[in-house]
């Protein structure tokens, strides 16, 4: 390990954390960080550590850990509702942050993070992987190109499956608030939360001045608090609607994508692919597969050479007002039995016509309740407005 490798801290290494002990491996392996804690109530055993990581120190204290370690970075994999005290135990350290999204369960929450980080003159990285997709500044060129003439609006549509078992992986999987705090761990907001990230970027809103208005209509077929059959429709300060659709009961679950629609064609972005394709009049379709930058490598590169951040707080503005109207609306409604049905062998909830749904709200910009849904005839959509 060269001196120039910064130490890194984890807090939360097991479920998606472990994704993060992997991408760490990977960039020590290239000898830009070291990790050297782990901070979770229970250590971890030898078994659950990539070959390659040495030793870490563990410890369940996240501040004394920062504190022994000198810990340079500090990665935050943890429930949604430790997000801010823990990135302000960070900050105040003078550690630099990666949190993992969504940055914070409420509007107000994610306020006094990101007003405590920027106070205390640290970098945070909000970890919406995709918008370090390299897709994302070739949309926006081919949009302000003209490529597809006009961009009119803004679609985004994510049909996936979760088995019974998901909701039961945590204490707060699934859950609207627990023991008197927000969670508010929906469909939209959580598994799905880079189609909103991703289509609000796209549509030029990824700052909280930039929402006007947003609509919901959240329901859930699982026996949970929480949604998991969605869609959201956002008004941007320019006029523009931003619809994403999504849902954890897919008939056959697919790829998720952000769709830009022109008076003139439209781009389609599969962001977890990084794969575009761009059809427009009088040409034929064009797709393209692009690179990606690893916002942690990224992070490392801002703190050592200046490059800028991809997805600073203030980026994911817009993403938090979505996340507060859904917040603020009333709880999700139960789809009636008959909407759903169990599918046996996977233990999960389908929604037949669901995925039809999803890629239709994206396509036009309605609402499920507008697209004749007869579940969703009496969900919305609500509120209208937007608050601060």
């Amino acid at each position: 390990m060269t001196n120039t490798a910064l130490p890194v801290v984890l807090a939360g290494a097991r479920g998606h954390g472990r994704w993060h002990l992997d991408n760490i491996r990977r960039l020590q392996d290239k000898g830009i960080v070291e990790l050297a804690g782990v901070c979770e109530l229970t250590p971890l055993a030898p078994g659950e550590l990539p070959d390659g990581l040495g030793t870490p120190e563990q410890s369940a204290d996240f501040g004394g850990l920062l504190d022994s370690t000198g810990a340079r970075i500090a990665v935050i994999c943890t429930p949604i509702p430790t997000h801010t005290d823990l990135a302000l135990t960070a900050a105040r350290r003078g550690v630099h942050l990666l949190l993992e999204k969504p940055p914070a369960p409420s509007y107000a929450e994610f306020r006094r993070m990101a007003d405590g980080v920027a106070e205390a003159g640290v970098a945070c990285q909000i970890g919406f992987q995709s918008l370090g997709s390299h897709a994302v500044p070739a949309i926006r060129g081919l949009i302000a190109q003209g490529a597809i003439g006009e961009p009119v609006g803004i679609g985004g549509a994510g049909a996936w499956a979760r088995a019974e078992e998901y909701y039961r992986r945590a204490p707060w999987a699934g859950r609207r608030r627990m023991n008197g705090a927000d969670v508010i761990d929906g469909v939209l907001t959580n598994p799905l939360a880079h189609a909103v990230a991703t289509a609000l970027a796209l549509g030029g809103a990824p700052h909280a001045e930039d929402v006007t208005g947003v609509e919901t209509e959240l329901l859930r077929a699982n026996d949970i608090e929480s949604d998991d059959t969605s869609c959201v429709r956002v008004t941007t300060a320019t006029g523009r609607r931003i619809t994403v659709a999504a849902t954890l009961c897919a008939e056959n679950p697919g790829e998720p994508y952000v769709v830009v629609h022109g008076t003139s064609g439209r781009i389609t972005f599969w962001y977890k692919q990084d794969r575009v394709l761009l059809q427009r009049a009088d040409h034929g379709p064009e797709e393209s597969v692009y690179g990606r930058t690893d916002l942690l490598e990224n992070l490392v590169d801002h703190l050592t050479d200046g490059a800028g951040l991809l997805v600073a707080p203030d980026e994911t503005g817009a993403f938090m007002k979505v996340v507060e109207a859904v917040r603020r609306s009333p709880d999700p409604a139960p789809l009636p039995a008959t909407a759903w049905h169990l599918l046996p062998g996977e233990n999960r909830r389908v929604v037949p016509g669901i995925d039809g749904l999803v890629a239709a709200a994206a396509d036009t910009l309605a609402l499920y309740s507008e697209l004749g849904a007869p579940w969703a005839a009496g969900t919305g959509p609500l509120p209208k407005e937007v608050s601060t």
